[in-house]
């Protein structure tokens, strides 16, 4: 099975079908890698931290193309391929471009629902191939590793400035599409900026995510509408603590946004350039409003 991706950049100089070649070499690379991890993962529910230990796959190279500036990514699973085997309905294609989207909107500020989106079609592989089911929490996971080479396929816009805008997205063999936002100087500017509040404020939130050991999840913020993700500071990694999360957690799975599942969270915040906030530091978390 043989299943595609492309990157594509256009305005500017790729208008005219070139960029500037370190930069065009570095978002290659972090195509490539992040491309790898996210098939890893799906196939062997399992995060590497390096892209050649991609297990069960290989990713090949098409010939650049002219048409602004593109590239296509082959990804091989199985011993031969051809170009064009993926159908539109691939289970394994469509939750591998599934994945990516996820992962990519997610680094670039972009919220996706993992319940609505993603979590139904990653348990019903994992049931047909006996794995075990992922959480959120890996996909959390995934998104961290992922963060560098996404943030690399910016270059020829935020650096060189040879392009306006870049472009991920799946071919199928019909139709194409997008992964993830476009990739614009706003995206670069979300990425790469992150600044930490001066003082702690209050939240109100709903753990909707816990990874026992990394201390990170996510947790739905009504001030924000949407969860975020937070890490545990070292000072409240105690049992007590992180029962506070983890009691959440299943009261949130049982009745969403129910009363139970309720706490207040002290944390400073981290925010993007534009004020947009990316993640929080939770340095307590209590049942009731202090």
């Amino acid at each position: 099975m043989a299943i595609k991706f492309e990157l594509k950049f256009d305005g500017s100089e790729a208008d005219e079908h070139v960029l500037d070649f370190y930069d065009a070499a570095q978002a290659l690379v972090g195509f490539q890698r992040s491309l790898a991890l996210v098939t890893h993962f799906v196939l062997n529910n399992e995060i590497i931290t390096q892209a050649p230990s991609l297990e069960g796959a290989r990713i090949l190279s098409a010939p650049l193309e002219e048409g602004s500036w593109k590239s296509t990514a082959v990804v091989v699973i199985g011993a031969t391929w051809a170009l064009g085997t993926a159908p539109k309905d691939s289970p394994l294609g469509h939750l591998i471009s599934s994945t990516y989207d996820y992962v990519v909107s997610q680094t670039l500020g972009v919220h996706v629902d993992y319940n609505e989106s993603l979590g139904q079609t990653l348990e019903k592989h994992r049931s047909r191939t006996d794995q075990p089911g992922s959480r959120e929490s890996q996909l959390d996971s995934l998104t961290e590793k992922c963060e560098v080479p996404i943030k690399n396929m910016h270059r020829p816009v935020a650096f060189s400035q040879t392009a306006d805008r870049g472009q991920l997205s799946y071919l199928d063999i019909h139709e194409k599409a997008p992964i993830g936002p476009p990739i614009t100087i706003d995206t670069w500017d979300y990425i790469d900026v992150t600044s930490k509040s001066d003082d702690y404020v209050i939240l109100e939130g709903w753990v909707s995510s816990y990874n026992i050991n990394t201390f990170k999840g996510r947790v739905y913020l009504s001030a924000y509408g949407r969860p975020i993700p937070f890490i545990l500071a070292d000072d409240i990694r105690s049992a007590r603590k992180i029962a506070m999360i983890t009691t959440s957690l299943n009261a949130n799975a049982r009745e969403r946004l129910g009363d139970d599942g309720r706490r207040f969270i002290q944390a400073y915040t981290f925010t993007s350039s534009t004020g947009k906030i990316k993640s929080i530091l939770i340095v307590d978390v209590m049942s009731s409003e202090p």
